[in-house]
C-alpha cells in the first residue's frame, strides 16, 4: 500500500439541513483541504425512509418521474429509481408529510394511494425486483390507498368505496383482493424500513407515529380501532383468512402508518432498511476498497441504535475489520455506546459551532470544517 488512506464517505442525510449527496460532498471537501490527494468514494446512504431514491441515484440508479396521488388527492410528480429490473421505491415520495398541501396534517383522511401508483409504475417499467422503501409518511391507513391503486376494493356495508384515509376504515364492511395486479405474483417485493412495530397496540402505527403525524389523543384511538378493524375483515376476506392477524402482529407490519401491513399482503418480505439498502448500493465492495469509513446522520442518538444508517454502516464495516468514524448534527451518544455500535469516535458539528440554530443554518461549512479535524486525526 502506498500510506494513502482510502477513504469510504457512507454517511445519510442531515434531516433539514444537507441530503446524503451533500453531507458527502461538505466532508470530501474539508477531507481535501488537509489532504489533498486523499482516495475517496462517496456512497450516500438511506434506511429506506426519505432521500431513499436520491441514494440509489447517486448510486448510478436512474431517475424516473411519475405524475401519482398526494396524500390528500391531489396530484403530485414523485420519483422512483431503475436499474436493471430493480426498482428502489420510496412511499415518501407519493405519501409523505412534505407532500401534504401547505403542510397542514390529516391525520384521519390522508391517504397511500399514490403510493401504489409509484409502485404499479415500477412493474409497467419491468422492474422484477422492488426495493420498497418505507417512512417519514403522512398517513396512517394500513396501506389501504395503495392496495385500492393496484386493484382492491374497500367497500361500506352499501357497497360504496370507504372513503380515503384510516379514519374511513372504520366504515369497512367488506374487501376483495381478486382484483389486485397480477404482475405482483412475479415481482420479488422487499419492506425496507428501520422500524420493527406492528399493526396495532401500545406499540402500534397509530399510538407512536400517529401523534407525529397530527393525530390528537382521540385520533389515535380512532385510528387504532380501524385499523384492527381493517385487519379483522382482512381475516374473513378470500386470499388472505388467518394470515391477515398474523401480518398485522409481524414486526413492520406497523410502519409508515401501517402501509407495511398492506405490503405484506402483496407478498412482501420485511428487511431492515438499512441492510436492504447497502446491498442494492454496492456498499460491500466499495468497503472492501476502504481502509477509513466515515459515516453520519443529522442526529446520532439512541435511535441510531436501532436500525438507523449509521448503525448498519457501522456494522458492515467493523464485520470486515474497517474502522469507522462518524459525523453528525448533534451527538446525544455516550463514548461506550459508540464503541459497542462500532464507531470509534464523532464528530457533532456543536464541537465547531455550539449555536445549534447556527448549526441548522450552515450546516454545510461547519461539516467541512468538522472533516477537516476528521482528517487530522484519522487521514493525515
Amino acid at each position: 500500500m502506498d500510506g494513502t488512506r482510502r477513504v469510504l464517505v457512507a454517511a445519510d442525510k442531515f434531516k433539514g439541513s444537507l441530503t446524503a449527496v451533500e453531507v458527502a460532498e461538505r466532508v470530501a471537501a474539508g477531507l481535501r483541504r488537509v489532504v489533498p490527494d486523499v482516495l475517496l468514494e462517496a456512497l450516500p446512504v438511506a434506511d429506506g425512509g426519505d432521500g431513499t431514491v436520491a441514494a440509489a441515484v447517486a448510486a448510478g440508479f436512474e431517475r424516473r418521474e411519475v405524475r401519482v396521488a398526494g396524500p390528500l388527492g391531489a396530484e403530485v410528480t414523485a420519483a422512483y429509481a431503475l436499474r436493471e429490473g430493480t426498482a428502489v421505491v420510496e412511499m415518501a415520495e407519493a405519501s409523505g408529510l412534505h407532500r401534504l398541501p401547505g403542510g397542514v396534517l390529516a391525520p384521519l383522511t390522508a391517504s397511500t394511494r399514490g403510493s401504489g401508483e409509484l409502485l404499479r409504475a415500477a412493474l409497467d417499467a419491468g422492474a422484477r425486483t422492488i426495493v420498497f422503501g418505507v417512512g417519514g409518511s403522512a398517513t396512517t391507513d394500513g396501506g389501504a390507498g395503495m392496495l385500492a391503486a393496484l386493484g382492491a376494493r374497500f367497500l361500506d356495508a352499501d357497497g360504496r368505496p370507504v372513503a380515503p384515509g384510516g379514519g374511513g376504515l372504520a366504515r369497512l364492511a367488506s374487501a376483495d383482493l381478486s382484483g389486485l395486479d397480477p404482475r405482483l405474483a412475479d415481482v420479488e417485493l422487499v419492506l425496507a424500513s428501520d422500524v420493527d412495530n406492528p399493526l396495532t397496540g401500545p406499540k402500534g402505527a397509530p399510538a407512536v407515529y400517529g401523534p407525529q403525524k397530527g393525530a390528537s389523543p382521540d385520533d389515535v384511538t380512532a385510528l387504532d380501532a380501524a385499523l384492527g378493524h381493517f385487519a379483522k375483515v382482512l381475516e374473513g376476506t378470500e386470499g388472505v383468512g388467518a394470515r391477515a392477524a398474523g401480518y398485522a402482529a409481524s414486526p413492520g407490519a406497523g410502519a409508515a402508518g401501517g402501509i407495511g401491513f398492506g405490503a405484506m399482503l402483496l407478498g412482501a418480505r420485511f428487511r431492515p432498511g438499512i441492510e436492504v439498502m447497502l446491498d442494492v448500493l454496492g456498499f460491500a465492495p466499495a468497503l472492501e476498497r476502504a481502509d477509513l469509513v466515515i459515516t453520519g446522520e443529522g442526529s446520532l442518538d439512541e435511535q441510531t441504535l436501532h436500525g438507523k444508517a449509521p448503525a448498519g454502516v457501522a456494522a458492515a464495516a467493523r464485520a470486515a475489520g474497517k474502522e469507522v468514524v462518524a459525523v453528525c448534527g448533534r451527538l446525544a451518544l455516550p463514548a461506550e455506546a459508540l464503541g459497542r455500535a462500532g464507531i470509534r469516535r464523532a464528530y457533532p458539528l456543536t464541537d465547531v459551532e455550539p449555536d445549534v440554530a447556527k448549526c441548522i443554518a450552515d450546516a454545510g461549512p461547519i461539516l467541512e470544517r468538522v472533516a477537516e479535524a476528521v482528517a487530522r486525526d484519522f487521514v493525515a
